[in-house]
């Protein structure tokens, strides 16, 4: 069913209020937890806390594996328990105030529960393989860790949908016949093969909007929140899933598996330099000693924050010309523009963040360039490549 127009001439001033207001509250929690985590992981290091723990695990075992294990589960439990606090505020008491999440505090710890265990297997299993690889490769280890770290995050890409998601949220096929042959026709027209188009219960946790092309091969779907159906028309939405589908014509997907990949590089070569300098410093017995695992944590965040602003840069010029493919194929500058303002105040966006913030933090231009691109393109009719 056409879900009534409710389009806006421009942005809620008080809704931008509130948004900035909570822009400004997440980046003061990210640096927070930033210096924590960082200075939490050099005291563990001086204090001869790593060493302790290891041999407190060698005490209990002489398998390898088994010492890596019980050191990372003790590791990961520790910090888990520091960064707690911060968490609810950060994930649970935040959102609520700002009416972002609807979620019962039971519901949403269900959840928090449920990515602690995901992330505890295959953060054990992680670090299982890289300490093999350490005691197998010594020379070589940061190359063949990068290789496989990227394949696994390929991995994850196209198994998410059928895998991981299903965990958090419902979905159902879309049974509006008329928005899945408008969407099914667009996709098609973008050389994109999907496996149907679903509906994600966003509804039962948050009253923000979103949609998705979602998967790799096989598993690639179009996915629409039920907050996104329930609130825009099917022109609307059409406009949102040119827009992702462009990333498939423009195979900005393949281009962030490249980028990925030379970071995920860097980052390992960076740990490999840290860890061989961390075994004169500190006294480790070798660059495969479990207790220089804070170092490998150091390195891999250090070369993400440093390398973070360009991949943002790069995600920004993406996401415009993903913009221009959406103003191009659907034609529709009007319902585009209606689309950013009314997402920007249902799901809280700071339509016009200070420019350090954008350079810093933002992957997607603010919302407030794409509605200048929008009405641009709709009084022109077009918008010169």
């Amino acid at each position: 069913m056409q879900t009534e127009d409710r389009s806006t001439d421009t942005f809620d001033p008080e809704r931008q209020r509130k948004a900035r207001e909570y822009a400004g509250i997440q980046r003061r929690l990210f640096f927070v937890e930033l210096g924590l985590g960082a200075l939490a992981l050099v005291l563990f290091l001086v204090t001869g806390a790593s060493a302790a723990l290891r041999d407190r695990a060698e005490s209990i075992s002489r398998e390898p594996w088994a010492v890596v294990a019980l050191y990372g589960v003790v590791l990961g439990g520790a910090f888990w328990l520091l960064s707690l606090p911060l968490d609810v505020y950060a994930g649970y008491t935040l959102p609520r105030r700002y009416g972002l999440l609807t979620q019962t505090l039971r519901g949403w710890a269900a959840d928090t529960l449920k990515s602690l265990a995901i992330a505890g297997v295959i953060g054990i299993a992680g670090l299982e393989v890289l300490y093999f690889v350490l005691r197998a490769a010594p020379d070589w280890w940061w190359l063949i860790m990068a290789a496989l770290l990227w394949l696994f995050t390929v991995a994850m890409a196209q198994l998410a949908p059928v895998l991981l998601m299903p965990l958090f949220y419902r979905f159902r096929p879309l049974d509006e016949p008329e928005l899945v042959r408008r969407l099914t026709a667009l996709a098609e027209r973008a050389g994109a093969r999907v496996r149907g188009v679903y509906v994600m219960d966003m509804s039962s946790k948050t009253p923000t909007a979103n949609a998705m092309l979602a998967g790799l091969g096989r598993t690639r779907r179009i996915i629409l929140g039920d907050t996104l159906l329930s609130g825009y028309t099917h022109d609307e939405i059409e406009t949102v899933m040119a827009h992702e589908l462009a990333h498939h014509v423009h195979r900005d997907i393949l281009r962030a598996l490249a980028a990925e990949a030379v970071v995920i590089t860097a980052s390992m070569w960076a740990a490999s330099v840290l860890m061989r300098w961390g075994v004169g410093v500190f006294g480790f017995r070798g660059i495969d000693d479990v207790a220089a695992l804070p170092l490998f944590v150091l390195a891999m965040g250090v070369v993400g924050l440093i390398t973070m602003p360009a991949a943002n840069f790069m995600s920004r010029r993406r996401e415009r010309a993903a913009d221009l493919y959406a103003l191009r194929t659907t034609g529709n500058g009007a319902a585009y523009r209606s689309v950013m303002l009314k997402l920007a105040d249902q799901n809280l966006s700071d339509a016009d963040p200070p420019a350090w913030v954008r350079f810093l933090f933002y992957s997607h231009p603010p919302v407030s360039e794409r509605v200048r691109t929008a009405e641009s393109f709709a009084r022109a009719g077009s918008i010169a490549p």
